[in-house]
C-alpha cells in the first residue's frame, strides 16, 4: 500500500464538505410546505449519512481545478438518488431492514406505501435539480446533459437497479466471483463512479484527467462494497447504524462468503492500491481523493 498523506486532515475535510452538502440539501425544501410526503423524504435524507458520493463529486471537481459551489447541485442530486435507493432497499419486499443510519427505516415510521412514494419522489427530485441547473447554465448545456446521462445510467437498469436485481436473485446461491464483482460494480459501484466522473467533467477535466478519475471511481466503487460486505460480518451495529450479520442470515452473495474474510480484506486493499495508482497524474489537489481511498476500506460505518 502506498504511503498515506501525513499532512492532510481528512476528518476536517469530510466534516467541512458534509456540512456544505447538508446546507445545500436543506435549501431544497425551503419553498415546499411540510406535507407528509416531504416529511418522509426529509426523514431519510437528513438522517446523518456520510455524504460520501457528494463529497467524492466535489473532491473530483477540485482535483481538476473546479469549485465546490459549481458542483453542489450535482452533489445534492447524487445524495437524493442514494437516499431513494436506501429507502427502497430496506422495504420488506427487498432486504426488509428495520434500522438505517441508527434510526428506524422509512417504512417502519411512515408505512410501506409512503416509503415507496418518498423514494420515488427523491429520485425524480434529483433529476429536477439536475435539469433546472442545466437550463440555468445554457452555455454549458451539452456538458450538463452528458452528466445527466451518466447519472441516469448509473442509477437505472444499466447500473444500480440491475445490481439490486442480481443481488436478490443470487440469495441462497453459490455464484462465481466474477458474477459477484459484476453485481457489486452495478449495485453500489456505478453511482460512486458516476459521482467522481461527473465531478471531473463539471470541474473542467481534460481527457487524461477525466479517464484517470473514471478509473479511480471504478476501483473505489468496488472497494466500498467489499468493505460493506466485511462490516456486515465484523462491524459494530452501534457504529454502522444498521444490523450486522444480515447477509449471512439471508444467504447473500458477498466477498467474505465466497472468498473468506481475510481474502476479502486483501481484495479491498488491492482495489485501493489500483485506485491510488490512477491518481498519480494529480498534484496535491488530488490528496482528498487519496485520503478518501484509505478511508473507504478503513471506515467503521
Amino acid at each position: 500500500m502506498k504511503k498515506r498523506i501525513s499532512d492532510f486532515d481528512l476528518k476536517a475535510y469530510l466534516e467541512s464538505k458534509r456540512k456544505a452538502v447538508d446546507r445545500a440539501l436543506e435549501a431544497l425544501w425551503r419553498a415546499h410546505p411540510p406535507t407528509l410526503l416531504v416529511k418522509a423524504m426529509r426523514y431519510s435524507l437528513m438522517a446523518g449519512g456520510k455524504r460520501l458520493r457528494p463529497i467524492l463529486c466535489i473532491a473530483s471537481a477540485e482535483a481538476v481545478g473546479g469549485s465546490q459551489d459549481e458542483v453542489l447541485p450535482v452533489a445534492c442530486a447524487l445524495e437524493l438518488i442514494h437516499t431513494y435507493s436506501l429507502i427502497h432497499d430496506d422495504l420488506p419486499a427487498m432486504d426488509n431492514d428495520d434500522l438505517r443510519r441508527g434510526i428506524p427505516t422509512s417504512h417502519k415510521v411512515f408505512g410501506e406505501a409512503i416509503a415507496i412514494l418518498a423514494g420515488d419522489a427523491l429520485l425524480t427530485a434529483a433529476f429536477e435539480e439536475l435539469a433546472s441547473n442545466a437550463l440555468a447554465r445554457n452555455r454549458d448545456l451539452r456538458r450538463w446533459m452528458e452528466i445527466i446521462h451518466i447519472i441516469a445510467r448509473a442509477a437505472g437498469f444499466s447500473g444500480m437497479v440491475e445490481g439490486q436485481m442480481i443481488d436478490m436473485a443470487s440469495e441462497g446461491k453459490l455464484i462465481p466471483v466474477e458474477e459477484l464483482e459484476s453485481m457489486h460494480r452495478l449495485k453500489s459501484g456505478a453511482l460512486i463512479e458516476a459521482s467522481i466522473y461527473s465531478g471531473a467533467l463539471l470541474g473542467g477535466a481534460n481527457k487524461a484527467e477525466a479517464e484517470a478519475l473514471k478509473e479511480f471511481g471504478r476501483h473505489i466503487g468496488l472497494a466500498f462494497q467489499v468493505t460493506d460486505d466485511i462490516l456486515d460480518v465484523e462491524g459494530d451495529s452501534k457504529i454502522t447504524g444498521k444490523r450486522t450479520g444480515t447477509d449471512k442470515k439471508r444467504q447473500k452473495a458477498t466477498y467474505p462468503a465466497l472468498l473468506g474474510l481475510n481474502e476479502a480484506k486483501l481484495k479491498g486493499r488491492e482495489l485501493v492500491e489500483k485506485a491510488l495508482q490512477s491518481l498519480e497524474i494529480f498534484d496535491k489537489k488530488g490528496d482528498p481523493l487519496r485520503a478518501i481511498a484509505y478511508y473507504v476500506i478503513e471506515r467503521k460505518r
